[in-house]
């Protein structure tokens, strides 16, 4: 009779913990789907919120399933302690990791509202999910009745030779704390280096800086580099920007006249072409007597840096066939050539003269 209920307990306990399985995958997928609906709204929170549940529903009901199992097979009190402490450790690890994933996704979030950048600075995420772990196991060190002191003096005296092994890697670490916190580069920010490469900033990790070009390419700038470099930051302090365009015309022309016109086009330009201010007046500026034209300056204004290429590209169509109908000339580069004999009269006179007596 004792073997037939033994028996039957494990069944049980089998039951338990495979209840705990299928709910948890039952669970899991039903948040999934609120998951993806959630997608399609225009916040972001109620993605964090059903992408965490998605994540720990299989723990969590597994877990529960396990307890069950444990509270129907009546262990004996050393069994059943050690089973309670495993148990109790997964617990800790658990709660642990969700924790970090909620604190990540809400740091995500704020450096993706900020930033509009998918992949934001993921610096941050990486250490507050770091920070959050590491509490997390220590912890559970002392809910295992490990103590935490000894480890924590290891750590001090360890940390001293990871820090100096890694220099460089922290150097890279600290400098992009230091760029985000001061604001001067975000994810998002389109920058110029100093060395001529330019781009979107995608993220700033815990070593180095990634810039996507506008042709796609990828460059990867160290941290500390990056803090150090001289940089065109075409975001700051306000992400729209001037574009100028050089233009010249025949000495010919009446130079009223020609700002008048460059003006008239220069609106329609701005009210017309996406990516243009359409508030801003075009600026005219003569400034050079060039060497077949007199040259000036036309100033635009586009919303964002990468923005310049088809507004500068629609304002010299539109000048150009403008310009014809007005009969405003465009002159070609003339470079005049005066070429000199290589020798004088007088010297071929006595050449021939020296050949006429040798003969």
């Amino acid at each position: 009779m004792a073997d037939r209920t033994e028996v039957a307990s494990f069944i049980i306990a089998g039951v338990c913990v495979a209840a705990g399985v299928l709910l948890g995958l039952v669970l899991r997928a039903l948040f999934a789907r609120l998951a993806g609906r959630a997608a399609d709204t225009a916040t972001a929170w109620d993605d964090l919120w059903w992408n965490l549940l998605r994540s720990v529903a299989l723990p969590a009901a597994s877990i529960t399933g396990v307890w069950w199992a444990i509270e129907v097979l009546r262990l004996q009190p050393p069994i059943r302690g050690f089973v309670e402490r495993i148990l109790l450790a997964v617990i800790v690890l658990t709660v642990a990791l969700t924790i970090a994933g909620l604190a990540a996704g809400v740091v995500r979030s704020i450096a993706l509202s900020r930033s509009g950048v998918a992949q934001s600075a993921s610096i941050f995420v990486n250490i507050t999910r770091v920070i959050i772990v590491g509490v997390g196991i220590l912890v559970l060190l002392q809910s295992l009745g490990i103590s935490i002191t000894p480890v924590l003096t290891a750590l001090g005296v360890g940390g001293l030779a990871v820090a100096l092994a890694l220099q460089d890697t922290l150097g890279n670490l600290f400098a992009g704390i230091q760029i985000l916190a001061s604001k001067k580069v975000q994810p998002g920010d389109f920058v110029r280096l100093a060395s001529g490469e330019d781009g979107h900033v995608v993220d700033i990790n815990w070593r180095n800086t990634t810039i996507e070009q506008l042709s796609g390419n990828i460059v990867i700038v160290p941290n500390a580099h990056l803090a150090d470099a001289i940089l065109t930051n075409y975001h700051q302090p306000m992400e729209d920007t001037g574009v100028t365009v050089q233009v010249g015309v025949s000495y010919d022309s009446d130079l009223d006249h020609v700002e008048r016109v460059t003006i008239e086009v220069g609106r329609e330009v701005m009210r017309t072409v996406e990516g243009a201010v359409p508030d801003h007046e075009p600026v005219v500026r003569y400034h050079t007597f060039g060497e077949s034209a007199i040259q000036f300056s036309v100033i635009l204004r586009v919303s964002q840096y990468t923005a310049k290429y088809l507004v500068v590209h629609e304002f010299i169509k539109r000048l150009h066939a403008r310009y014809q109908a007005e009969e405003i000339e465009i002159p070609s580069p003339i470079r005049t050539m005066v070429l000199a004999d290589s020798e004088p009269a007088d010297e071929r006179e006595r050449d021939r003269s020296r050949l006429s007596t040798s003969a």
